[in-house]
């Protein structure tokens, strides 16, 4: 919850579930489950639907892919509950997932069932009970969960959690940047030259990347939970359908993309109160990274420029469900514009570099 919206409301009527197909389904493979299910659905977030399960007192979190068309590789319930029935052993934080459904007459999707975790989601605004923005010591806080937190997972040994051959490291960094221009062309409702541009020259200037370690793929502080009476401490992070073994500066991009200076306007999407006083500056995000995780981060910016490019797709995939009528979630109709400000961010920020 971000202090505004509620963590859980009714469920949107073109996202609803089968109740009873899915109560049938589930009774006779998780425990606690006889009572009677009652199903609310989690407020935040733009992708992956997700779902409170009430059997009679006894939670569940159900998680989905959005409705319509996807892109391919991204929304992978089967590769999230992979990871999640595993990481929780060598990372606590990760929410253990108990079961996987990949018959679509469940529900209308693959899906998984995992552990309900309880912090506070921190989205746009730092809510009133870390005072609302108004609390530097609080705000500070928050800065250093998000990148101590991430340092925390790339000292995590992909073995310890069974993960070792989860991906294919090598070439990650190229992969990462082809498919992402691909979804930019298959998501496209007009032509964006400086969109074109950006793919180009992330291709033209690949780094070489460092050890690979286990990467969430989309890092962000509203993928994460904090204690509601300490905002320095992570109590869960979500969204793993993405995570696989490669370039963790990639990961590190993907914060910083979000992670704007106070002469930076934020974009329709906007994550993290930056902003807020006593939030570190980007600069200082990165060098609290290299000190914690003792990694080289000299080449930076480029991840920097892939993270934001990256973001602005995201937005561009969001709107056009919208633009095509899959969804009608209204939050969605003004992303597209949200999306060509994050592709002149990209370009700025590559320019830089």
């Amino acid at each position: 919850m971000d202090g505004s919206t509620p963590e859980l409301i009714p469920v949107r009527p073109e996202e609803e579930l089968d109740l009873n197909r899915l109560g049938d389904y589930l009774r006779s493979r998780l425990p606690g489950t006889e009572g009677r299910l009652e199903v609310r659905q989690f407020a935040g977030g733009h992708a992956n639907l997700t779902y409170l399960l009430d059997f009679a007192g006894t939670h569940y979190v159900l998680r989905r892919p959005p409705l319509g068309p996807v892109a391919p590789s991204s929304h992978d319930m089967s590769r999230e509950h992979r990871v999640l029935s595993k990481l929780w052993r060598a990372f606590p934080l990760a929410p253990q997932s108990f079961l996987l459904c990949e018959d679509p007459t469940v529900v209308g999707a693959p899906f998984f069932v995992m552990e309900r975790r309880h912090g506070v989601v921190v989205r746009g605004q730092v809510p009133p009970e870390f005072g609302a923005g108004l609390d530097p010591a609080a705000n500070r806080r928050l800065s250093e969960v998000v990148v101590d937190t991430l340092a925390d997972l790339h000292a995590v040994d992909p073995a310890a959690a069974s993960l070792e051959n989860l991906g294919h490291p090598d070439g990650f960094l190229r992969r990462q940047v082809e498919g992402w221009a691909d979804r930019w062309r298959r998501s496209r409702v007009e032509e964006n030259p400086v969109a074109d541009e950006l793919a180009t020259w992330l291709l033209a200037h690949l780094p070489p990347s460092p050890p690979a370690t286990l990467v969430h793929n989309d890092w962000r502080l509203d993928n994460m939970a904090v204690a509601g009476d300490d905002p320095g401490r992570c109590t869960a992070v979500y969204d793993w359908d993405m995570c696989t073994r490669g370039d963790p500066m990639a990961d590190l991009g993907t914060l910083l993309s979000v992670w704007y200076d106070h002469d930076e306007i934020p974009s329709t999407l906007n994550p993290m109160p930056t902003h807020t006083p006593g939030f570190m500056s980007r600069a200082e995000g990165v060098e609290r990274y290299a000190a914690t995780s003792g990694r080289d981060v000299s080449g930076v910016g480029y991840y920097q420029v892939f993270g934001t490019f990256k973001m602005a797709v995201v937005l561009q995939q969001i709107y056009v469900r919208w633009h095509r009528g899959q969804t009608h979630d209204d939050r969605f109709a003004e992303m597209g514009a949200g999306a060509e400000r994050l592709f002149e961010l990209a370009l700025r920020r590559r320019d830089e570099v």
